[in-house]
């Protein structure tokens, strides 16, 4: 199964507005919501065809509420993501998946810390959020990094226990 993750601009909640508004409601209404990261949705499609489809039909709310939209294709990379861009190009033949991996951006992955006292946690020192619901890490200072002799660099913008890696098109690509 490929996944879809929408990140939302640190400005809105991302949730709120894809799901308060008919098309982008209608749009995601066959599939099940996960939020894996801070202020994102994420969903599960059959391919990278699906995945594309998808972020078509959500042009006019990403361009105005998302800051990422990232594809996961296991055929590509089971821990790596895509950018829209790769995911696209992928989808039309333009490049194979040994083509994709020489582009990326690593991004930091910030966990909230849980409160000392015990408040503010599920009881096993999980954070939760406000809502009740368990906090999400997010996603911080990407790092542009080029892969060489099939190795990236570290991360080490800051002090992060987690990276996410996505891959881009050489056009996307901004060291």
């Amino acid at each position: 199964m490929t996944r879809v993750c929408l990140v939302g601009d640190p400005e809105v909640n991302l949730r709120y507005e894809l799901l308060s508004r008919e098309t982008s409601r209608e749009a995601l209404a066959t599939y099940d919501l996960e939020r894996p990261f801070e202020n994102s949705l994420a969903v599960r499609t059959v391919s990278v065809g699906a995945a594309v489809s998808l972020l078509n039909d959500l042009d006019w709310y990403l361009t105005r509420f998302v800051d990422e939209a990232l594809v996961q294709e296991p055929s590509v990379s089971g821990t790596e993501w895509l950018s829209r861009s790769l995911a696209d190009e992928l989808r039309n033949g333009a490049l194979e998946a040994g083509d994709t991996g020489e582009f990326c951006k690593i991004y930091g992955l910030e966990r909230p810390d849980p409160d000392e006292d015990g408040d503010g946690t599920d009881g096993e020192d999980e954070p939760v959020a406000t809502d009740g619901s368990r906090a999400r890490p997010r996603l911080v200072e990407p790092l542009y990094v080029r892969r060489t002799d099939g190795e990236l660099s570290e991360y080490d913008l800051r002090d992060v226990p987690d990276t996410l890696v996505v891959r881009l098109t050489e056009a996307e690509y901004s060291p």
